[in-house]
């Protein structure tokens, strides 16, 4: 049996496999590389087999580090969670949570929303990790993550955090000076519109519609493409083309007349935002405490 001072080890191990680089998984234990490198050759020395197969460009578990990570893997997950759930003995629960999000939903719902949980429990923490792809929060030890309601898997809890969104088709007041607004989706073929890369697949975003039961797909083309969403909303503001965002990125920019509205009956609503985590989780008393304050409800603030 090995001794208990080498939980240590363990530990290093399964940071180096699940991060995939001994660069990485340094700076997640806050360690040098060096160090976590002999921790773990003097690991493999006691056990007498190799873990891990390094290469110039990543590491990876052997067929025994994959059987000794899957065996261990979990247990630290749920070490820490116990240690968490120890912390509703004390007066003010504390802890960390970490949640993967985008920056506008960031900016718009859980910075707000969780600004009065700050102050009234000084010792919960909240890391916000902004990443528009879609991140394995299991494999990445997120203890949640953020997203609009139908991109979410079967498997995992959704809590809806804020309102239904619908899609808003968006140009300068300048843009429509000089081009025709359309009436209908197959015209924004003949625009400038701005198109977004899917961090995800790789391709461009194709412009969803539908009215009445009646659905569109209009590829549309244009001199710009960006990745994100606020260069887009920074393009349309500047005359540059017509955007296609959810209508809680250009609210503000719309009610002030800085962008125009059209085709508004070709967007229906849609599943906002939900925070999503695990089924299996079992929830720290701080953890606990983030999701009620995000849970959107009927006397939720809302601009809809």
């Amino acid at each position: 049996m090995m001794a208990r001072r080498n939980l240590n080890d363990l530990l290093a191990f399964v940071t180096v496999a699940r991060e995939g680089s001994f660069t990485r998984a340094a700076a997640a234990l806050g360690v040098t590389q060096s160090a976590l490198s002999q921790t773990i050759r003097g690991l493999e020395e006691r056990l007498q087999i190799r873990l891990l197969t390094r290469t110039t460009r990543s590491v990876s578990p052997t067929t025994a580090g994959e059987r000794l990570l899957a065996a261990i893997g979990n247990r630290f997950e749920e070490i820490e969670a116990e240690l968490e759930a120890l912390t509703e003995l004390r007066a003010k629960p504390g802890g960390t949570v970490r949640i993967t999000c985008g920056d506008n939903v960031l900016h718009s719902i859980l910075l707000p929303k969780l600004t009065p949980l700050l102050r009234e429990y000084p010792d919960l923490k909240i890391e916000f990790d902004v990443n528009y792809g879609f991140r394995d929060i299991v494999a990445d030890r997120f203890d949640a993550g953020v997203r609009l309601g139908n991109t979410i898997d079967k498997d995992m809890i959704a809590v809806p955090i804020g309102p239904p969104l619908r899609l808003a088709v968006v140009a300068s007041p300048a843009y429509f000076a000089v081009h025709p607004i359309p009436k209908t989706p197959d015209e924004l073929t003949t625009h400038d519109c701005i198109n977004q890369r899917m961090i995800t697949s790789g391709g461009l975003y194709v412009w969803d519609f539908e009215r009445r039961g009646r659905r569109l797909n209009v590829r549309v083309d244009g001199q710009l493409i960006f990745n994100t969403a606020q260069p887009q909303v920074d393009a349309a503001l500047a005359g540059l083309g017509i955007a296609l965002l959810p209508d809680d990125e250009l609210m503000d920019h719309i009610e002030a007349g800085r962008l125009v509205r059209v085709l508004e009956d070709w967007c229906p609503k849609f599943d906002g935002y939900h925070l999503y985590y695990p089924s299996r989780r079992q929830p720290s008393p701080a953890f606990s405490l983030v999701v009620q304050a995000l849970r959107q409800t009927a006397s939720s603030p809302t601009r809809r």
